[in-house]
C-alpha cells in the first residue's frame, strides 16, 4: 500500500518561500509606513522650502491645504488650524513663499508632505507682485473708479479718525485741526499694524457709517484712515482686500493718510482722496479758519464797494434823467388848466342834461290819465263786454236745446221700445241678447219676453 502525504505538493512559483542564505528583512504595510515616517521626520525635522503657491485650501475645519511647485516639481504642505492665524498674511495662489516647517508623511495616500509653521513671501519683490496682482483684481473690480469720488465738504461738522490713540499721528491731526479750523473729532481706535489690524480698520470704518445722523452719537462728514511711516511689511493691514473693500463701500468721504509721501497703499486708490501724510490730511479736511475770516471781510468789503458804486452809478443816470425831463411842474400846469376846463364844461353839460330830462318829464306828467278814470273806463268796457258774452251764451243755449229736443224725438221714434205700443214685443234670452230668429233657440230655452208694461219669462217647448 502507498502512504498518502498529510499535505498537498506546493506547486513551483506560487508561494513564497525563503531563499538559502537570504536575510532579506519582511516589513508589513503599516511597519514600513512607520519606519518612513520616522526617518523622514528625523531627517527633514527643520526645513525651508521656498516655491510658488499652486493650490490653496481653507477647509472648514480651520485647516489651510497647500500645493507648492517650482519649475520640476510639486510639494504637498498643510497648515494646522492652530497656525493658520499666525502665518501674518493670507495664502494665495500665485504668491511666491518661504515656508518654514517639518516633513512628514501621510500613510493613508502613502505620499509625504510639509507641516507649515510659518510662512514669508519670498523677497520684496514677491511681496510686490502679489499687490500688484491684487490692486489689478479690484481694479478690475471697479473700486478704483474715478465716478466713485465723492467730494469732501468744505467745512465739516464732524471729523472721524481711524488710527491709533497712542501715537504721534493722532496728536498731529488734533494740533493742524486745532491750528486751522477747530472741530468736533471722533477718534476710532485701532491697531494699525499686526494681524488684527486689517479687520479692526475694516470694522471702525464701517462703524462709522453705521452711524444714525441724529442719534446720541454724531455722524461724521468726513473719516481719516491714517498711520505713521514704516516698511511695507508695516504698511500691509492698509493693503488688505477688506480694508479696501470697506473704504470703497464707505457712504462718507474718506481721505486715506497712510505712511510718508513716499509710501503708497492699495487703500489710497479706493480712497476719495489720498493725503501725503497725516498732517496734510488735518488740512485737506479743514480750510484755515483765519483765512476764511479774511476771505469773508474782503468779500463783505468788495461787496459793499459795489453796491455804493451801483448806487453812484444809478444816482448820475437819475440826475441825466432830471436834466433831459425838465420841471415837472412846468409839464403839468397847462394839463391842470386843460382838467379844469373839462371839469367845468362837464358839470355844465350835466345841469343841461337834468333840465331836458325835467321838462320831458313833466310834459309826461300832463299826458298821463288820473289811475281813478284809467279804472271807471275800465270797469264800463267790463261790464259792456260781460252783457255781450251773456247774450252769447243765451242764444248758444237756446240752439243746444232746440237741437237736443229734435235729436231726443228721433231716438225715441227709432227705439225698438216705441213699438211696445202697438202690440211687438221684445224677446232677448237669459244673457241679454236680442232674438231675432228662431234658430237661435232650442227646446227648454229660457227667455225674457217685454211688453209695454212689463216683463214675463218663457220657456221654448217645440224644436
Amino acid at each position: 500500500m502507498v502512504k498518502q502525504s498529510a499535505q498537498p505538493p506546493a506547486l513551483p512559483g506560487l508561494l513564497d518561500t525563503p531563499r538559502p542564505g537570504s536575510n532579506l528583512p519582511e516589513y508589513t504595510v503599516s511597519d514600513l509606513s512607520r519606519q518612513l515616517k520616522h526617518t523622514i521626520e528625523e531627517t527633514f525635522g527643520a526645513v525651508r522650502v521656498r516655491g510658488e503657491i499652486s493650490e490653496c485650501k481653507l477647509h472648514s475645519s480651520g485647516h489651510c491645504y497647500i500645493t507648492l511647485k517650482d519649475e520640476n516639481a510639486v510639494l504637498a504642505a498643510v497648515c494646522w488650524k492652530g497656525n493658520v492665524g499666525k502665518l501674518g498674511l493670507k495664502p494665495e495662489i500665485g504668491m511666491e513663499v518661504i515656508c518654514t516647517g517639518r516633513l512628514t508623511t501621510y500613510a493613508g495616500q502613502s505620499k509625504y508632505q510639509l507641516v507649515i509653521e510659518a510662512m514669508a513671501l519670498a523677497g520684496m519683490g514677491a511681496l510686490l507682485k502679489m499687490l500688484e496682482e491684487r490692486k489689478k483684481k479690484l481694479a478690475a473690480e471697479g473700486l478704483f473708479d474715478p465716478s466713485r469720488k465723492q467730494l469732501l465738504p468744505y467745512l465739516p461738522n464732524v471729523i472721524g479718525v481711524v488710527t491709533s490713540p497712542t501715537g504721534a499721528v493722532i496728536r498731529d491731526i488734533l494740533h493742524r485741526l486745532a491750528d486751522r479750523f477747530p472741530r468736533h473729532v471722533l477718534v476710532w481706535s485701532v491697531a494699525v499694524q499686526g494681524d488684527a489690524a486689517a479687520r479692526q480698520i475694516a470694522d471702525a470704518i464701517k462703524g462709522f457709517n453705521d452711524l444714525k445722523e441724529n442719534g446720541p452719537i454724531p455722524r461724521p462728514d468726513i473719516l481719516i484712515v491714517a498711520r505713521g511711516g514704516g516698511s511695507v511689511e508695516d504698511l500691509m493691514p492698509f493693503n488688505e482686500e477688506i480694508v479696501v473693500r470697506a473704504v470703497a463701500a464707505s457712504n462718507i468721504p474718506v481721505i486715506a493718510a497712510v505712511g510718508h509721501e513716499t509710501d503708497t497703499t492699495l487703500i489710497d486708490f479706493a480712497a476719495d482722496v489720498r493725503a501725503p501724510t497725516p498732517t496734510a490730511a488735518a488740512e485737506m479736511a479743514v480750510p484755515v479758519r483765519d483765512n476764511l475770516l479774511a476771505q469773508v471781510m474782503d468779500d463783505g468789503l468788495r461787496l459793499f464797494q459795489a453796491i455804493r458804486r451801483a448806487m453812484s452809478d444809478r444816482r448820475e443816470r437819475l440826475d441825466l434823467i432830471e436834466r433831459a425831463l425838465g420841471d415837472p411842474a412846468r409839464v403839468l400846469e397847462p394839463l391842470v388848466q386843460r382838467l379844469d376846463e373839462r371839469a367845468e364844461r362837464l358839470i355844465l353839460a350835466w345841469q343841461g342834461y337834468f333840465e331836458r330830462r325835467t321838462g320831458r318829464l313833466a310834459e309826461a306828467v300832463g299826458k298821463i290819465r288820473h289811475p281813478r278814470d284809467v279804472l271807471q273806463l275800465a270797469a264800463q268796457r267790463y261790464t259792456h263786454v260781460e252783457h255781450k258774452i251773456e247774450a252769447l251764451w243765451r242764444e248758444l243755449f237756446l240752439r243746444k236745446q232746440n237741437r237736443l229736443e229734435i235729436l231726443g224725438s228721433v231716438l225715441g221714434n227709432l227705439s225698438p221700445r216705441a213699438v211696445l205700443g202697438r202690440g211687438y214685443v221684445l224677446v232677448q234670452d237669459l244673457s241679454g241678447r236680442v232674438i231675432i230668429s228662431r234658430g237661435q233657440l232650442k227646446r227648454d230655452d229660457k227667455v225674457n219676453i217685454e211688453f209695454q208694461d212689463g216683463q214675463r219669462n218663457a220657456v221654448i217647448i217645440d224644436e
